[in-house]
């Protein structure tokens, strides 16, 4: 990637964008807020060796469960998406 089109990633940490950037993928420009979001909870170190370890097949998967648990951690930084998970749980037991 040249320096104009960055990844996300590459973006909100203002650094060049490298063809090889692990996170240019599941990170789009377009959506700088993603990634702040996952920085903001796990780091952006601990987000590339996470990618990096799975198969390539399973990355974009696992860049959107990041997403949803560092959104939800920021949303209620006791429970994050347990909560939801337990809410669901329980009106599936009501209904």
């Amino acid at each position: 990637m040249s320096n104009s089109t960055r990844c996300a990633a590459c973006k909100f940490l203002r650094r060049r964008c490298s063809q090889d950037c692990v996170l240019a993928l599941y990170f789009p420009a377009n959506n700088v807020e993603r990634f702040a979001c996952v920085h903001k909870i796990f780091g952006t170190s601990n987000v590339t060796m996470m990618l990096e370890q799975l198969p390539i097949q399973s990355r974009a998967e696992a860049a959107d469960c990041m997403v949803m648990e560092a959104s939800s951690r920021i949303e209620d930084p006791i429970y994050g998406c347990t909560k939801t998970i337990f809410e669901l749980h329980q009106q599936i037991i009501q209904t």
